[in-house]
């Protein structure tokens, strides 16, 4: 990544997470004493936005929260990191968005998610004359597809129009052996210049189980084919698979020791936006995503876990040729 400070574009979801450490978590009507609370902004906008920043980007966060005082705790958060609140936009009749988690002793988790303001965001917010002008002018537009599908799209088309890079972070199912995924995703989608693919509940290719890693380059050739430019999936440690229409490479992963994998997903999408947008390659992109990702899995937390620039090069620079 070069020293020129990029100006990038979020646009994500945000939430409050409430959190209650408990010895076991309470059976229906019971009531159980808590040993520990904690009330957190965070949500893949909101996090992703703060890698961003610590990478020394101008960032600003698209994104709806409510006219409440967890969406103020959203706010003073980014603001905190640097990151621009312009864009983030207050709804009057509803909430912020929640989750409420429960962790038990064992450090199983069981939480309920209310989407709140995220569910009400869509085309109109894109289309504000602020945001259409922070797109156009932006070197990179991150959009989550954890908003609704009219969202993603106007977002799409807006920096399409602009001719901003645009990098997409998209859920699928994991795959079954043997079979290619086909999504039912607008054609939109297509035309991001990186598409980031996440398998919920799937971390590294260790859990995939032996010789599945194909499974993941089938599903992104095919991608490719139907006019993807750039389809990147990380398997944490074990490197990060670019497929592009020269064919699939995979780009080595960093080891450090697994500490807590909570913020990968956030730093390893907001460090790619941030190296993409300074005009790098996608392939320079993801090795500065890897390291990234490997320091945060190496550091307990969240956003405390997520690394500076500075840092991210240093480990870029330890590593062997």
């Amino acid at each position: 990544m070069t020293k020129r400070s990029p100006k990038i574009i979020i646009v994500g979801p945000a939430y409050v997470e409430m959190s209650v450490k408990c010895d076991s978590c309470p059976e229906p009507g019971q009531i159980l004493e808590g040993t520990g609370f904690s009330c957190t902004p965070t949500g893949p906008g909101v996090n992703r936005a703060i890698q961003a920043a610590l990478c020394g980007c101008e960032v600003f966060l698209l994104a709806r929260v409510g006219e409440d005082c967890f969406g103020d705790m959203i706010k003073q958060n980014l603001s905190r990191y640097g990151v621009s609140t312009d864009l983030v936009y207050a709804s009057h009749a509803i909430s912020t968005g929640i989750i409420l988690t429960l962790v038990d002793s064992r450090g199983t988790n069981r939480s309920c998610q209310s989407e709140g303001a995220n569910k009400v965001f869509g085309r109109d917010e894109i289309e504000y004359a602020a945001a259409e002008q922070a797109i156009g002018s932006a070197n990179v537009c991150l959009i989550h597809d954890g908003l609704s599908q009219e969202a993603v799209v106007s977002a799409i088309r807006s920096a399409q129009i602009h001719k901003t890079r645009t990098v997409l972070e998209v859920s699928l199912p994991v795959p079954e052996r043997g079979v290619v995924q086909t999504p039912n995703w607008p054609v939109e989608y297509y035309n991001a210049d990186i598409l980031i693919l996440r398998f919920p509940g799937l971390f590294c290719r260790s859990e995939l189980g032996a010789g599945r890693d194909q499974d993941l380059r089938l599903t992104a050739t095919d991608l490719v084919a139907k006019g993807a430019s750039s389809v990147v999936i990380s398997m944490g440690s074990y490197g990060t698979l670019l497929t592009d229409r020269q064919g699939t490479q995979t780009i080595r992963g960093i080891q450090t020791e697994m500490v807590d994998h909570t913020g990968c997903e956030d730093a390893f999408g907001g460090a790619l936006a941030a190296c993409f947008g300074t005009g790098d390659s996608p392939a320079s992109a993801v090795r500065f995503a890897v390291a990234a990702e490997a320091l945060t899995r190496s550091r307990f937390g969240l956003q405390d876990a997520l690394p500076v620039k500075e840092e991210i090069i240093t480990l870029l620079q330890e590593q062997p040729d």
